[in-house]
C-alpha cells in the first residue's frame, strides 16, 4: 500500500501543478474569444470565466488591426531585441567563461569573484545609473539601449564556467599541441560540447528578454522601438480595462514563447538530466 502511494504521489503532484498552470491559461483563452466586454466584466471572478460560451475572433482582429497600437510592429521590435540579447549574449558569455576556465593570467580568479558579486546585486538598483549613462550617449528610444546593457550576464558566465572548468584537461592540451589557439579551441571544442548549457540559457534568456518590462518602459517613447510587454499596458486606462483585447493580446504574446519552448524542449530536458550525472 505504501509503495503504491509512493508511486502515485509524483503523478498526483504533477496533475496538481498542471492544473494550477492550465487553469489561468484556460481563462485567458476563453475571455479572449468573448467580444462582449460587459459580459466579461460580469463573469470575471466566477466559474463562467473558464467556460467558453462564444467563439469569436473579434478581439484578435481589433488587436491586430489597431492603428494606434500596431501589434506587428511591437512583435518585430521584441524579436529584434530578444535575438540581439540572446544570440550575442550566448557567444560573449561563453567566450568569457572559457577564457576564465582555460586562459592564462592572475586576473581570472579576481574576475570570477567579480562576476559572482555582480550576480547577487539586484538589477533594479542599477536601473537609474544605467539610464543616465544611456541618456548621456544618446541611446534612449532605440534598439541598442534595450540590447547592449544585457548582453553580458553574470549567471550565464558562471554557468558556462562551471561546464568548461569540468572539461578534461587532456582534450584542451591535445588541441593546443595540434597548434590551435585558445579562440580556436573555444569554437571547435568548447562551444560545440556546451550545447546543453547553450540551450538552457537560450530558453531562460529568451523568457527573461521577452517578458522584460521595467527597462523598456523607461527607455522607449513610442511604437517605433517599444516591445510587446510594454505595449500591452496601453489597454489599461484610468476608467476601464478592456479585458477582451488584453487577453487576446496576451494569447498572441504567449504563442511565440510556447513555440520556442517546444523547439528547444528536447535540449532543455537533456541539459537538466545531464546536470545530475557525474563521470
Amino acid at each position: 500500500m505504501i509503495r503504491r502511494l509512493g508511486r502515485l504521489l509524483p503523478t498526483l503532484v504533477a496533475v496538481i501543478l498542471a492544473f494550477v498552470v492550465l487553469v489561468p491559461l484556460s481563462m485567458m483563452f476563453t475571455v479572449s474569444l468573448n467580444p462582449d466586454e460587459a459580459r466579461i466584466q460580469i463573469s470575471l471572478g466566477t466559474i463562467e470565466a473558464f467556460i467558453p460560451h462564444v467563439a469569436s475572433l473579434e478581439n484578435y482582429r481589433e488587436v491586430l488591426s489597431d492603428p494606434h497600437q500596431p501589434f506587428l510592429r511591437y512583435l518585430l521590435n521584441t524579436l529584434i531585441v530578444v535575438a540581439g540579447i540572446v544570440g550575442t549574449g550566448l557567444i560573449v558569455n561563453a567566450a568569457a567563461a572559457f577564457a576564465l576556465a582555460w586562459g592564462r593570467g592572475p586576473y581570472r580568479k579576481a574576475f570570477l569573484a567579480t562576476v559572482i558579486a555582480v550576480y547577487v546585486i539586484p538589477g533594479e538598483s542599477l536601473v537609474l545609473p544605467l539610464l543616465l549613462m544611456m541618456s548621456r550617449i544618446g541611446w534612449v528610444d532605440s534598439y541598442q539601449v534595450q540590447i547592449f546593457p544585457f548582453i553580458a550576464n553574470a549567471f550565464a558566465i558562471f554557468l558556462f564556467y562551471q561546464f568548461f572548468s569540468g572539461m578534461p584537461r587532456e582534450l584542451i592540451e591535445a588541441a593546443k599541441i595540434d597548434g590551435a589557439g585558445l579562440l580556436q579551441v573555444f569554437f571547435r571544442i568548447g562551444l560545440p560540447l556546451s550545447m546543453p548549457v547553450v540551450s538552457t540559457l537560450a530558453i531562460l534568456g529568451f523568457l527573461d528578454a521577452w517578458n522584460s518590462y521595467l527597462w523598456p518602459m523607461m527607455v522607449t517613447r513610442g511604437p517605433e522601438y517599444r516591445p510587446l510587454s510594454v505595449a500591452m499596458a496601453a489597454y489599461f486606462t484610468s476608467q476601464q480595462a478592456f479585458w477582451g483585447n488584453v487577453m487576446a493580446f496576451a494569447v498572441l504574446m504567449t504563442l511565440p514563447v510556447l513555440i520556442v519552448y517546444l523547439i528547444f524542449q528536447r535540449w532543455f530536458v537533456a541539459s537538466v538530466m545531464s546536470s545530475g550525472v557525474k563521470g
